[in-house]
């Protein structure tokens, strides 16, 4: 019978190599995230601000193209049909840019609470490991001899 080889134990040096990457790897996946968070929390604030003005813009086009339809069957000249038709063709404008902001916006939303996540999830771990370094590296205390009686 062939004998079984032995199986290499891990030397202490290895396992603190290993520990030591995984550790700075952890580090360097909570500053990415906060940045990429940041940037992307960045990028939805505009979002919504272009996303809050367009839909201002229309509900402007859409009192105006009220008023101006109203003034068409009142009086149906062709200045009142260019106004129209100016307005409705300015208001078709908005609604699909508000259409191609909302679906940016809504992919955005999605990577960012992922991304927020991710990050929370990230920094409890480096929070635990950071605790877990303070009691094991803290420094033993000396005691003192009691004095003979």
């Amino acid at each position: 019978m062939p004998k079984a080889k032995k199986k290499a134990v891990v030397k202490s040096a290895a396992i603190a190599k290993t520990l030591d990457s995984a550790l700075a790897g952890l580090n360097s996946i909570c500053d990415s995230g906060t940045k990429a968070l940041d940037a992307s929390a960045g990028e939805a604030k505009k979002l919504a601000v272009l996303s809050k003005r367009l839909s201002k813009k229309r509900m402007t086009l859409s009192k105006r193209k009220k008023t101006a339809t109203a003034r068409l069957k009142k009086d149906a000249t062709a200045d009142n049909r260019k106004a129209l038709s100016a307005v409705v063709k300015e208001l078709g404008m908005v609604t699909r840019e508000i259409a191609k902001v909302k679906k940016v916006k809504d992919a955005n939303n999605a990577e960012l609470s992922g991304l927020r996540e991710t990050v929370k999830r990230a920094t409890a771990y480096m929070k635990g490991v950071t605790a877990a370094d303070k009691v094991l590296n803290k420094p033993k205390r000396k005691t003192r001899r009691k004095k003979a009686a």
